[in-house]
This record gives structure tokens, C-alpha cells and sequence, in this order.
């Protein structure tokens, strides 16, 4: 008879126990586990993606993809307008992504903080050029190189940098 006893005892020790530890000083507050667990796999994944960081404010970032959406919207139509050999509108689309000096400034401006990112960015920008100049032509072989190397400098872009988001920029 002894052991149900003790057993109503220690249950109600612990109650007790943790009723108390409730009215004391609250606990400093934890984070919900969604939010523990996105910021330790967002850790996780920042860690294992070793490309070089493209420190950016979050204005800047947002408009940088932007910007990239309406690129590959121009690759896109280059590509419709090839298929039909349409090489106005593929010079047109093409030319939306070629070089600019605003472009060249935003690049510039984008790249502030990451050596050789302003200089692949521009590589972009003439090699889109490339594709204009041979639709003016109206070679479709040469269209569809241009774009092959259009694509090939988003893809080492895309392979070395990162978005970094940051409160503020380096000086």
C-alpha cells in the first residue's frame, strides 16, 4: 500500500512543483521552433552555398531581381522571335538587356562591394549586344550563339555570386 501512496505523493510534488516555477519570474521567451528551425536551415544552407557574397541593401536586392526577371522576359521573347525568324523583334527583346551607361552605372553601383561583379555584369550587357548585331544581320545561326554566350555569362554569374543582404553598405 506504501507504493501507491508514494506515487500520488511524488505526482503531486511535481504538480506543485511546476505550478510554482509558472508564478515565478517569466522565462526569457524562445523563439516558436518555425522560426528557430528557418533560421538554422537559412544558417545551414548560407554555409554550405560557398559562393562570394554580393552585399546588397534590401531596395537594392529587390530591384537587382527585378531587373534579372525582365532579362530572362527578354531572352524569352529573343527566343519566340528567333523561332520564327522575327530578327526585328529579336534585336528589339535584345536590346533591352544590352549596354547602357544608366545600366553600366546601376552596375556599377550594384557591385560597389564585390570585386569582379561589375565587370561580369557588363560582360552581360555586350554580350546581349551580340545578339542585337547579328539580328540586324538576320543570322539566325549567329542569334542563337549570341544568346548561347548571353546565357553562359547569367550562368557564371549565378555560379560565383550571392545576394548578401545588409543593413549598410561598406565605404
Amino acid at each position: 500500500m506504501k507504493t501507491p501512496s508514494v506515487v500520488v505523493v511524488v505526482a503531486l510534488c511535481l504538480s506543485c512543483r511546476g505550478g510554482a516555477k509558472s508564478q515565478l519570474a517569466p522565462e526569457a521567451s524562445v523563439e516558436p521552433p518555425q522560426l528557430a528551425l528557418r533560421a538554422s536551415a537559412s544558417d545551414t544552407l548560407d554555409k554550405l552555398d560557398q559562393r562570394r557574397a554580393l552585399p546588397l541593401l534590401p531596395h537594392m536586392a529587390q530591384h537587382q531581381k527585378e531587373n534579372m526577371r525582365q532579362h530572362l522576359d527578354a531572352v524569352r521573347e529573343v527566343v519566340a522571335a528567333a523561332a520564327v525568324s522575327d530578327f526585328e523583334n529579336v534585336a528589339l527583346a535584345a536590346k533591352r538587356m544590352g549596354f547602357s551607361e544608366s545600366m553600366a552605372s546601376m552596375c556599377e553601383h550594384m557591385g560597389a562591394a564585390a570585386p569582379g561583379f561589375t565587370e561580369q555584369a557588363l560582360a552581360f550587357h555586350h554580350t546581349a549586344d551580340e545578339i542585337a548585331a547579328a539580328a540586324t544581320r538576320q543570322d539566325g545561326t549567329a542569334v542563337l550563339a549570341a544568346l548561347s554566350n548571353t546565357l553562359q555569362t547569367c550562368t557564371t554569374c549565378h555560379e560565383t555570386y550571392k545576394q548578401q543582404l545588409v543593413a549598410s553598405l561598406p565605404e
